[in-house]
């Protein structure tokens, strides 16, 4: 889990206290993914509970400062030095939406895909606007901005490709929506008799 991870690296680099915490997070993501900090102290309390970092003693302006164990510190080096492994699994919400509607009767498919490419073409042009903007990766946080923007641009492209290539196959392939099924599951809760 990233964000949990992410939190936990930036604390293994020295004490910070909430609000710190989500800064240093925004910072190091160009603010590309924004965290309230409800979910920040939701997160450092998981944390503590599992023995990745402790908390600290609040300053004079009750900032309550968290810090990484020795634990967490050595759960970060395996985050860092271990390639993450995407699922096999497809629990894409833009791919299971499209795939149902192509196969429910009386559904406009193509509007579906039109409406989709339209939004998807909308936030590649905002993200390529955005990286224009950025003149250069000179500090850390430039360079930490452009790489997330970059993934985000990337990822936007690739679902274009996708559409694209969803449409062509529908095309090729243009078969009758799927009807409920009249088989019934086995398993399941049985009915209660009546009283």
């Amino acid at each position: 889990m990233s964000v949990r991870q992410s939190l936990l690296a930036i604390l293994d680099q020295g004490p910070c206290y909430g609000h710190q915490l989500r800064a240093e997070f925004d910072r190091r993501t160009g603010s590309t993914w924004p965290l309230n900090v409800g979910q920040i102290y939701n997160t450092l309390e998981r944390l503590e509970r599992d023995g990745l970092v402790e908390r600290g003693d609040a300053d004079e302006q009750g900032h309550v400062y968290w810090a990484a164990t020795s634990e967490g510190s050595a759960e970060v080096a395996r985050w860092l030095s271990h390639p993450i492994e995407r699922g096999t699994g497809a629990r894409d919400e833009l791919a299971i939406k499209l795939v149902v509607a192509a196969t429910l009767p009386g559904v406009d498919v193509a509007a579906v895909f039109l409406a989709q490419r339209t939004a998807s073409g909308a936030r590649l042009q905002e993200l390529r606007d955005a990286a224009a903007t950025v003149a250069g990766a000179g500090s850390p946080e430039e360079l930490a901005g452009r790489l997330m923007t970059d993934a985000l641009i990337f990822a936007a492209e690739a679902e274009l490709r996708w559409l694209d290539h969803a449409e062509q196959r529908l095309a090729a392939h243009p078969g009758p929506a799927l009807e409920l099924s009249t088989l019934r599951p086995k398993r399941g809760r049985p009915m209660r008799a009546a009283v």
